[in-house]
């Protein structure tokens, strides 16, 4: 893959003989001056490495590649500048946080062999984040599908919100909002310790017995357990640990201080949205739960849940219930009622979201005899509307 670099500096002629010197071996853009780089980086990027000069008018090269942290920070950051002294290198590495420092006059093949550098350093962290975003996504998605198939109902609690976490989680620009994700997606993966017949009644509002209340309370901790053996998964096993802890409760853990927020906010993200998916499960509205949950003091996080307030009252009220076949299910899709099999076993809990995966196994199991052809599910009238005029 051929990665783009970035040249800046407000010497057009030194930026022609950039482009001269290394458009051979690297695919060159130049920049004159640090606004026109930050456009170059909105407009035209994303740059593996940038390489900046020190002295500009306006934007000095340290504000510039503290900027371009901020809006790439995955691109690779090289200061270029005839000023070799002390103090302007700290504050490079500093607030620039750069990758390399060199100094005017530079050699071209010291230059290409920094861009290299760089472009490799950019490839590890990209194929990390890759990693992350993509392999580790899919595999946890395995992971759920295995749990849909052992308990359904904790596999259905936890799809349903995991959506509202990552919305309210982007909304409150939480640092890395994929752990709160992950955190919805994984919180009653513990439950695969607790009988099927406990978690219908906690879904159906039906009190349990002490014994009973005891043995659900415990899943929060099994699902940490099962989730800190996966490494960098740290922060969402705390998530997860501490999901029905309320605002005034304490959240004890040994992760890093940069790490607390995203603990803390996606806890109390994933209390919040649970029990208000476990209100919308009894019958509530969405705005008549909200309220319920807006008076109940001393339990919730009031950012976060002035922001559920704002998701909602921004929601599409308007849904149509349609019987469909199973092959013509599409992701999205709401189901209307509980699904059974033939043998009356619950293998789906109303509100349960269509998903590709969900279709797939569907169909297997109507051929299979094991469900009924068709079911009900509730579509917006929006998506309803695109179906037919797309048809």
């Amino acid at each position: 893959m051929n990665y783009k670099i970035l040249c800046v500096d407000d010497d057009p002629n030194i930026l022609q003989g950039f482009k001269r010197a290394l458009r051979k071996d690297f695919e060159i853009s130049i920049a004159e001056g640090g606004a026109e780089g930050l456009a170059a980086i909105k407009n035209e990027g994303p740059f593996a490495v940038v390489v900046s000069d020190m002295r500009m008018p306006v934007m000095d090269g340290i504000q510039f590649l503290s900027r371009v942290k901020e809006i790439a920070p995955l691109s690779v950051r090289v200061m270029l500048t005839g000023n070799a002294d002390q103090q302007t290198a700290m504050d490079a590495v500093n607030k620039g946080n750069i990758f390399r420092f060199l100094t005017k006059p530079c050699p071209p093949e010291t230059l290409a062999m920094t861009l290299n550098a760089g472009m490799e350093h950019y490839r590890l962290v990209t194929v990390e984040k890759q990693l992350l975003e993509e392999t580790l996504n899919k595999s946890l998605q395995v992971l759920m599908d295995i749990l849909a198939l052992v308990n359904p109902t904790a596999f259905n609690r936890s799809n349903r919100v995991k959506k509202l976490a990552r919305e309210i989680a982007d909304n409150l620009g939480v640092k890395n909002p994929w752990q709160v994700e992950f955190g919805a997606m994984l919180s009653q993966i513990g439950c695969v310790t607790v009988p099927e017949e406990i978690l219908q009644k906690i879904s159906n509002g039906s009190s349990l017995s002490e014994k009973e209340a005891n043995l659900y309370h415990q899943h929060p901790q099994v699902g940490h357990d099962l989730i800190a053996r996966i490494p960098r998964m740290e922060t969402v096993a705390e998530i997860v640990a501490n999901q029905n802890k309320r605002i005034n409760d304490e959240i004890v853990s040994n992760l890093p201080n940069t790490q607390t927020e995203t603990l803390n906010f996606g806890a109390r993200i994933l209390k919040i949205v649970f029990d208000y998916d476990k209100l919308l499960h009894t019958g509530h509205l969405p705005r008549s739960a909200y309220h319920e949950l807006a008076d109940r003091a001393g339990w919730y996080d009031p950012i976060v849940l002035n922001v559920l307030k704002e998701i909602i009252e921004q929601q599409v009220d308007e849904f149509v219930t349609l019987d469909v076949f199973i092959v013509d299910l599409k992701p999205g899709m709401i189901l209307d009622k509980p699904l059974y099999s033939t043998r009356d076993a619950l293998l789906l809990s109303a509100g349960q979201e269509i998903t590709l995966s969900l279709i797939l196994r569907l169909i297997n199991f109507a051929e299979a005899g094991f469900i009924t052809k068709k079911v009900s599910v509730n579509v917006p009238v929006a998506n309803l509307q695109e179906e037919l005029v797309g048809g």
